[in-house]
């Protein structure tokens, strides 16, 4: 890491930079606005690795991107979507409205640099154990500087020298942070033998190798000079060392306080008289102040006060044997629990910025500091952590507690291997493995560390099934991850910023000084690559180095006690085993390496499931921190990603990464801060029900019973009827599982309602961030808005506002929605509230001991919440002057097609999904259920098993699920789930009582679903086909510059068979289009209407071996260079870009609810704010949702695929039966040109006519090319391979391969389920009924039918290189999207 006067140096010097950047955007804003929207933007490409692409003039520099997404002034005339009007801004006024879309030129979009073709070549880790990747490299010499290992980071810095990876600007520096930390361990002990090989280290290793030296280079060295040397030896290298930087450039050196002192300059003063000085007062540059002893006295003294003037709150009884994870979260609350009486917000800033801190850092040191108490107290009673202790059961509290402390001497022990092994001279497998993780866990407290995997394993367990076991390398990911996040946090320090005044005085210098050049440089570019690439997360070498010892050191010091009758004399007998095993099993054919728990262990977390880290994962107190960068936003000291990126996703990054160099990002950061500075509070009202709910016991609403009753079935005799013994087996475990999953949902309610209480008197806050598309989501996961329909009851804005008229009236609408009438028109809503006023009134006076009516509501603990807020209201005289907290929900009508149908100009489409103004609310579930209904009708009338069987048991919630997602390519094996979750719920024992299993039923329905789909919804069909289409042909092509440098390999070739060496022939026929295939990179990438790029991140994967103490371990990862993932990345793009499009929608209208003044908050296409200011936010969603597709977003995104692609040859497959396939066969038989060949004359005849030169243009067409007959005969046949993966992806369609899957599922069912009923059907005979259904024989004409399993061949396909062009864009309806603003229920 730099040292802390570089990084200074580098911070006051781009801040000098990017003042003089604002001097100049100031004199620039004239001259940019009259630029309109012919402007060019200007942004520095992003470097490769490390790496500065450098030209004749310097850096090379790449126009800024448009986004085609977004809405400017550009006018597309070729669009079949019409002539748009100009924005109403008119030209030359003020800059825009925080909440206006940026207006761009879609020709100039954001790239990236392409990533070389040819891959890096992997470097093996060295005999001394160190790393040969360069990312590793820098974390392990990162990590020898922290821990003082400077033997180690000297071996790193002289293999980096060696194979130079990084340049010599950014070496330099990592030489410098050598020589800070070398200059540490000589001021704590001098030795002059030390500072002499320091001079030598700096001869060899900088001078000798010609790196450029920086201003800390010398005051480094004058350093190492005034503490060893004395006499004319210290007055020779003093002149040296200022020689280096004479005149105004020593000025620099001799600034660097925290390298030299008072004392030292008066040393070099007196040798070089230019020079004066004088200090000024040192300053505090540290943002995290800690809460000091005092603080901690006051809130000790405050908390008996807190309690007496507190309200009293009930606690909460735990479930039984709830152990560590409720009292862990207790322990790790209990700040905000001492201020119990008071609003933390009305503290001052400072202390709520340390009480947030001291949030945040507590939970591992509150679970070591309980641990190590338990442990102690369990040895006073007698109870040891050894193998013969005394037979008491032990709990899981106690396990954890002796697991602490057995682990903590297990990674000292191992710290000791590791410096054994560093020594060596001659390292076996195992001396590398430690000398790679050992600089790593040094930098940690090992009982932290310990601590970390103790809870890390047990949550993983919990959460991913302790039952089946747990795939190693997940733990080994999670544990790793989880052990990074705590030692980075350890790493913030105080900073003590010290000045200088140092002037050089001209007059007294001599002519040798006057005139020599410094030798001096410096590069902030280089430091700032330096500083990202040591701030990186661990790399997968690391990770699974580190995360592999961690996880081995617990299962060597885990223990549980089994306790057991001895078989012969009837005595109980106990003795210590591991409470994990390490084992491979078998899956899919490969052994993959597997965790598993103790049986005695899996019984007790099925009991006591532990919690996650609850340090991230707490609601804050202040207002999170503004987004700024990737990782400078949200919780003050935890560091989260802004986006939140898949590890093998390197492309999102880099876009990312470009966006917000450019100030692209600006739109989406800001949003996030509005969501992030709602302030939340807890509804006590609400929560006091729960409380009293939960310590009943009882099942109320969503709320689990504590102790759950099922009626465990007889057993059957197995030998009477075996096929009945097995269903037996499979309803008990069917009951076991379901009781174990009520268990677990409670356990988890407990956490909630814990942390509720825990807050329940404090202003709290939810920091967001993104997923790659731009849908924000709340940081903290336990209890948020997001939440179930108990977490979103028990929060209230923190600020209220008085109803008014128009509040009071939405008031009542929103208990009507959540009640379940919201498809009623608003008027009938507001009616039933006020006529149930006096059950409103009853059910918030005595809510579990009265008619308990709200229980009957579609969201009962909602309902309840606004029945507690409606009767606030009605009890005054004037209920328009009650202050009302809840906030109000305004949903989208399945908003997802609202964006199709905004994008195709659907008319049939908006009506169904409320764009179009209507008398009542259109209801989009319930015209499909509608259609569901009508085709099961037929069936049954013809005698259809499953039609008889489920004539008049559809409703709008069987199909809403599968309808909601269907849009966002939810597969069919998703949706018939979806439904059979439903059937399960609404007709549990209908299987039973037919024959037929549910899952085959809701087979059946949900494919007359996915037909209503297809037929209702024509229009977003087209434009999903339309970006399939695309998503194809962007994935099966070249790039301009992988066919340069296919066109330079071929040269290089071609020259070396020329001299008579063999070069590598060119491969003919399909193989050499199967080899070129091969190097399809190009992932789908488009801008959303915020500025944000999305780069899909769907790739073929490699698998990398890396060996560890534990089990070699295959990592699967992905870059720009691996061949991606065609099918994905075709199916992907249109749910991923109607998901970018409702994120804009929701963020643009966070943006202008903040402007007007409103408390807003979200989740996805729900939008909530307080009722006084419903009607305001009902016009700015209106608003933004027309900014967005009142201008051709269609259009612009062609238009950036155009250019994006511009130059690019993909590759289709057209029929062979086809004239012009006939034409092409016939000239490739003439030019028996290979395919490379081909391809590389396709490229400089496509090259030729984008030049747009005339005689370039008239060479282009003396070229003949497979393309070139495919245009001259208006070739329009379609591509084969993306016909066959487009039709998959549409509304309704159910691809061949799902198809296939979900006969052998039916299959299995029905082998499962024969001879537990004579009376159920022949399974061929259920089989052939569903194939025979209304769904079938009603398939649409006008598509390929792909439900059942094809038996026809493909037909055989020509290959042809193509110029990639955009298709055309599909034919626009009727509908005017601005004809929504009159639409009261668009979000209702």
């Amino acid at each position: 890491m730099l040292s802390r006067q570089a990084r200074r140096g580098v911070s006051a010097t781009r801040a000098l930079a990017l003042s003089h950047a604002r001097t100049q955007s100031r004199l620039m804003l004239a001259r940019s606005t009259v630029l309109s929207n012919t402007r060019r933007h200007v942004v520095t490409k992003v470097p490769g690795h490390w790496r500065i692409e450098r030209s004749e003039t310097g850096l090379r520099r790449s126009q800024h991107r448009a986004l085609a997404t977004a809405v400017d002034d550009f006018r597309l005339n070729n669009s079949v979507y019409g002539t748009f009007p100009a924005s109403p801004m008119a030209p030359f006024q003020s800059p825009l409205r925080p909440y206006d879309l940026i207006p761009f030129d879609p020709s100039t979009p954001l790239t990236i640099p392409e990533t070389p073709v040819t891959a890096t070549t992997q470097t093996k880790v060295s005999p001394h154990g160190i790393p040969g990747e360069a990312d590793d490299m820098l974390l392990v010499f990162d990590a020898c500087i922290r821990v003082g290992k400077l033997d180690r980071a000297a071996l790193v810095l002289k293999r980096m020298n060696l194979y130079q990876t990084i340049s010599a600007e950014e070496r330099i520096l990592l030489h410098n942070q050598y020589l800070r930390a070398s200059l540490v361990q000589m001021r704590s002990s001098p030795d002059r033998r030390r500072a002499e090989q320091l001079h030598k280290w700096y001869e060899m290793n900088i001078r000798n190798k010609g790196l450029p030296q920086t201003a800390e280079t010398v005051a480094c060295m004058l350093k190492a000079s005034i503490l060893s040397e004395r006499g004319a030896r210290l007055t020779r290298l003093i002149t040296r060392y200022m020689g280096m930087a004479p005149g105004e450039s020593g000025l620099r050196v001799l600034s660097m306080a925290e390298i030299l002192s008072d004392q030292d300059l008066a040393v070099i003063t007196a040798q070089c008289p230019t020079y004066n000085y004088s200090a000024e007062p040192d300053f505090d540059e540290a943002l995290l102040d800690e809460v000091s002893g005092d603080d901690y006295a006051l809130a000790e003294a405050n908390e008996e006060t807190a309690r007496a003037n507190s309200t009293a709150t009930p606690e909460l009884t735990p479930t039984p044997q709830r152990g560590d994870s409720l009292t862990a979260l207790k322990e790790g609350l209990k700040l905000v629990s001492n201020l119990e009486a008071y609003d933390a917000s009305n503290l001052s800033k400072d202390d709520l910025h340390s009480l947030q801190l001291q949030l945040e850092r507590d939970s591992i040191s509150v679970a070591v500091n309980k641990w190590r108490s338990q442990n102690k107290q369990l040895q006073k009673v007698g109870i040891t952590t050894g193998l013969n202790g005394p037979n008491t059961e032990g709990s899981l509290s106690s396990y954890t507690s002796q697991w602490l402390s057995a682990m903590e001497l297990r990674i000292k022990d191992e710290i000791a291997q590791v410096e054994m092994s560093e020594s060596k001279g001659v390292k076996s497998e195992r001396d590398i493995e430690r000398c790679l993780f050992g600089p790593f866990i040094r930098q940690a407290d090992p009982a932290r560390l310990a601590a970390v995997t103790i809870l890390s394993t047990l949550n993983a367990g919990t959460l991913l099934g302790v039952d089946k076991g747990i795939v190693i390398q997940k733990i080994i990911n999670t544990v790793a991850k989880q052990a990074y996040e705590d030692i980075e946090l350890q790493k913030k320090e105080k900073k003590t910023v010290r000045r200088r005044k140092v002037t050089y005085d001209a007059s007294k210098a001599n002519p040798d000084e006057a005139n020599s050049v410094p030798q001096i440089t410096e590069d902030l570019a280089a430091a700032k690559r330096i500083e990202e690439s040591t701030n990186q997360p661990w790399s997968m070498q690391i990770k699974a180095q580190v995360g592999s010892f961690l996880v081995k050191a617990l299962i060597e010091s885990a223990k549980v006690k089994v306790v057991t009758q001895h078989p012969t004399t009837g005595e109980l007998v106990s003795q210590y085993q591991p409470a994990f095993t390490h084992i491979q099993q078998p899956r899919k054919g490969k052994k993959v390496g597997m965790l598993l728990m103790h049986n005695n262990l899996v019984e007790q977390l099925k009991r006591e499931p532990l919690g996650d880290f609850l340090a991230k994962h707490l609601p804050m107190i202040v207002e999170p921190k503004p987004w700024k960068n990737m990782n400078d936003g949200g919780f003050l000291e935890s560091k989260t990603s802004v986006i939140r990126v898949q590890p093998g996703n390197v492309e999102q990054r880099l876009y990312a990464k470009a966006a917000v160099e450019c100030g692209d990002m600006k739109q989406v950061f800001k949003g996030l801060d509005v969501l992030g500075q709602t302030a939340w509070q807890i509804n006590r009202d609400v929560l006091n029900v729960m409380m009293e709910a939960w310590n009943s016991g009882e099942e109320i609403a969503n709320m689990p019973a504590l102790e759950p009753k099922f009626d465990i079935p007889a057993e059957p005799d197995s030998t009477a009827n075996p096929a009945l013994h097995k269903k037996w087996i499979r309803d008990v475990k069917a009951i076991e599982n379901e009781r174990s999953g009520l268990h677990s949902q409670r356990c988890y309610m407990n956490l909630q309602l814990e942390i509720a209480r825990a807050f329940r008197n404090q202003t709290i806050y939810f920091p967001h961030n993104v997923d790659y598309r731009g849908r924000a989501y709340p940081m903290p996961t336990y209890l948020n808005h997001m939440g179930a329909d108990h977490a979103r009851a028990v929060l209230s804005f923190a600020k209220g506002k008085p109803l008014g008229q128009t509040g009071l009236r939405w008031l009542k609408i929103h208990l009507a929605n959540v009640y379940g009438l919201d498809k009623a028109s608003f008027e009938e809503r507001e009616a039933f509230a006020t006529n149930s006023a006096d059950k409103i009134i009853e059910s918030a006076t005595n809510p579990l001991n009265g008619s308990r009516w709200w229980l009957d509501a579609e969201d009962p603990w909602q309902c309840l919440a606004a029945c507690f807020e409606l009767k606030g209201a009605l009890e005054l005289e004037d209920p328009t002057t009650y202050v009302s907290h809840i906030p109000i929900q305004q949903d989208g009508t399945c908003n997802g097609l609202q964006h199709y149908a905004a994008l195709g100009g659907d008319m049939w489409g908006a009506k169904q999904v409320n764009l179009e103004p209507g008398d009542r609310p259109a209801d989009v579930y319930s015209a499909v259920a509608d259609l569901v209904k009508q085709a099961i009708s037929k069936d049954a009338a013809a005698k259809n098993k499953f039609g008889i069987v489920l004539d008049g048991k559809i409703t709008r919630k069987v199909v809403k699920q599968t309808v909601m997602t269907n849009v966002y390519g939810v597969t069919f094996a998703g949706a018939k789930k979806q439904v059979c979750k439903q059937i399960d719920a609404l007709y549990p024992d209908l299987g039973k009582q037919c024959g037929i299993p549910n899952l085959m039923l809701s087979t059946y329905i949900a494919r007359h679903v996915f037909t209503a789909l297809a037929t209702m919804f024509r229009g977003a069909h087209d434009i999903q086909y339309w970006l399939g289409e695309i998503g194809g042909r962007v994935c099966r092509a070249l790039t301009p510059a992988q066919l340069q440098h296919i066109a330079d390999e071929y040269s290089s070739t071609a020259a070396a068979t020329k001299k008579g060496k063999t070069g590598k022939a060119s491969k003919t026929g399909k193989s050499g289009f199967d080899e070129l295939t091969k190097q399809f990179r190009s992932t789908v990438v488009w801008t959303t209407p915020l500025r944000m790029p999305v780069a899909q991140p769907y790739r073929k994967t490699t698998a990398k071996e890396i060996r560890t103490c534990l089990q070699s371990l295959a990592y699967h990862s992905s870059d720009s260079t691996d061949p991606v993932n065609r099918r994905k990345q075709l199916q992907g793009f249109p749910p991923n870009f109607i998901h970018s499009l409702d994120a804009s929608h929701m963020l643009l209208s966070a943006l202008e609810c903040n402007a007007r003044g409103l408390d807003f908050a979200a989740v996805h296409d729900s939008f909530w704010t307080h009722a006084a200011d419903v009607d305001v936010m009902n016009g700015v969603i209106r608003d933004s949702f027309i900014k967005i597709h009142e201008e051709d977003v269609i259009g612009r995104l062609a238009a950036e695929f155009e250019t994006r692609h511009k130059g690019s040859l993909y590759l289709t497959q057209i029929d062979a039966s086809s004239p012009v396939a006939k034409k092409i066969k016939a000239l490739r038989k003439k030019s028996n040109l290979s395919p490379r060949e081909e391809l590389l004359l396709e490229h400089k005849r496509n090259a030729l006519r984008l030049s747009g030169n005339p005689w370039d243009l008239e060479a282009a067409k003396q070229i003949i090319t497979p393309a070139a007959v495919y245009e001259e005969m208006a070739g329009a046949e379609p591509d084969l391979d993306i016909a066959d993966d487009i039709r998959d992806i549409g509304l309704g369609e159910i691809s061949a391969e799902e198809a296939a899957a979900d006969d052998h599922e039916n299959k299995r069912a029905l082998a499962e389920e024969s001879g537990d009923s004579v009376n159920a059907p022949a399974p061929e005979a259920l089989l052939s009924e569903i194939q025979r259904s209304s769904f079938e024989r009603n398939a649409l004409h006008d598509r390929p039918v792909t439900m059942t399993k094809t038996s026809t061949k493909r037909r055989t396909s020509v290959p042809v290189w193509l110029p990639l062009t955009i298709p055309d864009i599909p034919k626009k309806g009727d509908f005017d999207v601005s004809r929504l603003r009159g639409s009261q229920y668009f979000f209702s």
